[in-house]
């Protein structure tokens, strides 16, 4: 449950979402995470249920939280 830093000074964190069974889902999980301040880029999948979230510091896992329940699923925390 450690976020990963890489050599650029950005931090690489997996979370697992329930829920998620297509495009569209991994869609309104990453618009909804993308728009928290500091997210550089977001990947969804949903046949894993894994979402990878590239930001420049460690992020809130509450705002992450939100935006995911806003995107209406579920997070179950990080991989």
């Amino acid at each position: 449950m450690t976020a990963q830093t890489d050599t650029q000074g950005s931090v690489t964190t997996v979370y697992k979402v329930s829920g998620m069974s297509c495009g569209h889902c991994e869609g309104a999980v990453s618009g909804e995470i993308s728009e928290i301040a500091g997210v550089a880029s977001v990947q969804a999948v949903a046949s894993t249920g894994e979402v990878t979230v590239v930001s420049g510091a460690p992020l809130d896992d509450e705002a992450v939280r939100a935006a995911v329940d806003e995107a209406g699923f579920e997070l179950v925390g990080r991989a």
